[in-house]
């Protein structure tokens, strides 16, 4: 794989797609440096990352070392972990449209977020409703190039336990057969899928700036041809 003197930022990066968007970051040659803005440590070290220990709801007084090339935002909470809707709002739609604000002030040409399936302002669901309002306002932003991951249910094991999303993914896999068509955006999505389709947006953005869950999985899919097709060429 080429070197090369990208830098990228992370907002998000001890959460369950954070840390594997960080990782393979740290193992993609293209990227000089990847900053992590972290309120608890990392926990590894490496020579191109950088840790910048702070508290996202704070973020615009760190906006000198808000500086890179692009930068992903995997920030995201719960209702059973943060109950208080004022709290959760200021994680879900504070943090996402302060970086935006952020990269727009500092040239970042690049912002990707994370959001979920279902966002919508007009949405009489609290979560898809601060989700659709985040999205909506960061694209007021005026950064060049957003994009929006939707994904559906996101699988795997998170380090805290949530009993209500185990039962849900136990739910997923058991109608995963059916899930076809037009509703295939409905199946349930691997966080490495989210991890992989976010690096491959930074060096291929598409027209529309938001991704559905089953278009996440395709562009995951081409990442890793890219990389099979780089690792031949070496």
């Amino acid at each position: 794989m080429e070197r090369g003197n990208k830098k990228a930022i992370v907002l998000g990066a001890t959460g369950l797609v954070g840390r594997l968007l960080t990782q393979k970051l740290l193992e993609d040659e293209r990227y000089s440096e990847v900053r992590i803005f972290v309120r608890n440590p990392f926990g590894r070290t490496h020579s191109r990352l950088t840790e910048t220990r702070a508290d996202l709801l704070a973020l615009k007084e760190f906006k000198t070392a808000f500086k890179g090339d692009v930068v992903f935002c995997c920030v995201g909470t719960t209702k059973a972990k943060t109950p208080d809707e004022n709290d959760y709002r200021a994680i879900d739609y504070g943090i996402p449209v302060e970086a935006s604000r952020l990269c727009k002030e500092n040239g970042i040409l690049t912002l990707i977020i994370v959001s979920a399936l279902g966002a919508n302002p007009e949405s009489q669901i609290f979560y898809n409703r601060i989700k659709g309002e985040m999205e909506a306002e960061v694209l007021r932003s005026g950064v060049p190039f957003i994009q929006l991951l939707q994904p559906s249910l996101i699988g795997g094991s998170r380090q805290e336990t949530r009993k209500g999303e185990r039962i849900a993914q136990g739910m997923m896999r058991f109608l995963e057969p059916v899930l076809i068509g037009p509703i295939k955006k409905y199946r349930m999505i691997d966080p490495e899928d989210i991890a992989d389709a976010m690096i491959f947006l930074a060096d291929h953005p598409q027209n529309e700036p938001r991704i559905p869950s089953d278009q996440i999985f395709q562009l995951a899919g081409s990442y890793r041809l890219n990389m099979e097709d780089k690792a031949h060429k070496k």
